[in-house]
């Protein structure tokens, strides 16, 4: 008997969902929405998934490229993860970026999927310096959190959730998840649909050795000579929006190989 109703889902968004920080270009990217599939495909041969999501989408652009495209492929699940680009970059609108979520949101609920969203966890404590961001962060989770209300949407609150503040969750560049960021989303993505066995996605690792005051101050340094500089000057040479020319990983919905032993 299997634990869920769905054969057909569709995954939206950004790199995030792409799943950069999980894998690397040669050996191709997993990635949370991948992870879920694979829970979800457990004693499903039926079930079907796709994942349009192309690192560098700003809200309207997931909305203008993926919306149109999943809608055809007439999911019964879909998620919308975006916003990340558009807090990070230039000219940012809180209001423009939560449109752009809510359109999608009222369409795909309309076409009869169960649609879900994550929010943005608590950044100033996985990236101190990055704490001058965290008010828009804050504010564009209310606006989606609001609007997945009006919409029906499931929502995985990660801002709360301090295990997303542990280093060990979090790739280089401090912005998408590590392999285990990774599956600890996909994990509390099934558990809010109510996927039996994993109620405990959110437990703390084990305890990691303390930092000094001086050794934190270093990993800071590091991580803007190190992702931060490189990014900020990717944006500057770049006219166009990221992810530009880029495909979507797996546009239409196809099986899911399971991992062995799975």
């Amino acid at each position: 008997m299997s634990s869920h109703p769905y054969a057909r889902y569709v995954a939206l968004g950004d790199g995030l969902t792409e799943g950069i920080g999980d894998g690397d270009a040669r050996r191709g990217y997993r990635g949370w929405a991948d992870r879920l599939a694979e829970i979800l495909a457990v004693g499903r041969p039926d079930f079907a998934y796709a994942n349009l999501a192309v690192r560098g989408r700003s809200a309207a652009r997931v909305r203008d490229g993926q919306l149109g495209p999943a809608l055809d492929l007439k999911p019964d699940l879909a998620t919308v993860v975006a916003g990340l680009v558009d807090l990070m970059g230039p000219g940012y609108e809180a209001a423009r970026t939560a449109r752009a979520m809510e359109e999608m949101f009222a369409e795909l609920t309309a076409a009869g999927a169960r649609v879900v969203t994550v929010t943005f966890p608590d950044i100033g404590r996985i990236a101190p310096l990055a704490r001058r961001a965290q008010p828009r962060a804050v504010d564009l989770n209310a606006r989606v959190r609001a609007a997945a209300d009006r919409h029906g949407v499931v929502v995985l609150d990660l801002f709360p959730q301090r295990v997303m503040a542990d280093p060990r969750l979090w790739s280089r560049d401090r912005t998408h998840p590590s392999p285990v960021g990774h599956a600890r989303i996909a994990a509390g993505v099934a558990d809010v649909l109510g996927v039996p066995g994993y109620a405990d996605w959110a437990r703390p690792l084990p305890p990691l050795a303390p930092v000094t005051a001086l050794g934190g101050a270093a990993q800071e340094v590091r991580w803007l000579a190190g992702a931060v500089a490189p990014w900020a000057r990717r944006r500057m040479r770049l006219p166009e929006p990221g992810g530009s020319g880029r495909r979507p990983k797996r546009p239409a919905l196809d099986a899911v190989r399971l991992p062995e032993g799975a």
